[in-house]
């Protein structure tokens, strides 16, 4: 069951709670917002992170490295390093495949096979939103970037590739999970890295500031590079149909 309240209340006004009965496994849109489920589909809290469990021991010991290693200056030179996008070519599927025997570590929910977990993604997706095909191949290739732990992609370990996503080169924010250990970073006691801005300022724009690497940050600027090579042949493509008319 899960309480709703569909106008905001006034002071020294008692306002009327709406019940909805709600599906606790299904994502229901309500009144232009969502109505979030409180358990997945193998009947579990997500990402809580604090609860007892068979994982919970491997997904902090996972964060405390991760938060030990991800600075400032590694994920520069991440970012420089897999820029250049050099490593493999394949086709979309050929890269879920890859993922047939990756499990992320950092993930507190489910411990299935990455290929299972995007393919569940995108079937839920289209049965909820049959019309948003966009959204369909969103949900199956948000993962991909894992392919980062394989060898032909340097084997990178956990740490470097999963995870939740936090800014480096400022102050970490006390809700990133496991915040504890950030203590261990390099960074945390920089103060070129440990005020609020860092080395960024007020309104700079999200393309100016670096994310924790992983895999996100990887898809993220393989996809820039294919919109970029599709956008210049695209225009390639006009200025030939102009050039022969």
């Amino acid at each position: 069951m899960t309480i709703l309240i569909e106008h905001q209340p006034q002071f020294g006004i008692e306002v009327e709670e709406k019940k909805i009965p709600v599906d606790e496994k299904e994502l229901v849109l309500h009144d232009g917002g969502f109505v979030a489920p409180v358990t997945n589909s193998f009947g579990q809290t997500f990402r809580d992170y604090d609860a007892d469990g068979e994982r919970q021991p491997g997904v902090e010991n996972f964060y405390k490295i991760n938060h030990f290693n991800q600075t400032y200056d590694f994920v520069r030179r991440m970012r420089q390093e897999y820029g250049k996008l050099n490593r493999v070519e394949m086709s979309i599927w050929e890269c879920c495949e890859l993922l047939n025997d990756v499990v992320d570590e950092s993930d507190p929910d489910l411990d299935e096979p990455q290929i299972e977990h995007l393919l569940q993604t995108a079937e839920a997706i289209r049965r909820d939103y049959p019309n948003e095909d966009w959204l369909h191949l969103t949900g199956l290739i948000h993962d991909l970037g894992k392919v980062l732990l394989l060898p032909s992609f340097g084997g990178l370990p956990q740490w470097a590739v999963v995870g939740d996503t936090f800014p480096v080169g400022c102050a970490f924010d006390e809700s990133i999970v496991h915040h504890k250990y950030f203590k261990g970073n390099p960074d945390f006691n920089n103060p070129a890295y440990n005020t609020k801005h860092g080395v960024y300022w007020e309104g700079c724009g999200l393309n100016n500031v670096y994310m924790s690497w992983g895999h996100d940050d990887y898809m993220y600027l393989v996809l820039i590079s294919k919109s970029l090579r599709i956008t210049f042949l695209s225009m390639s493509d006009i200025f030939l149909q102009e050039k022969m008319s």
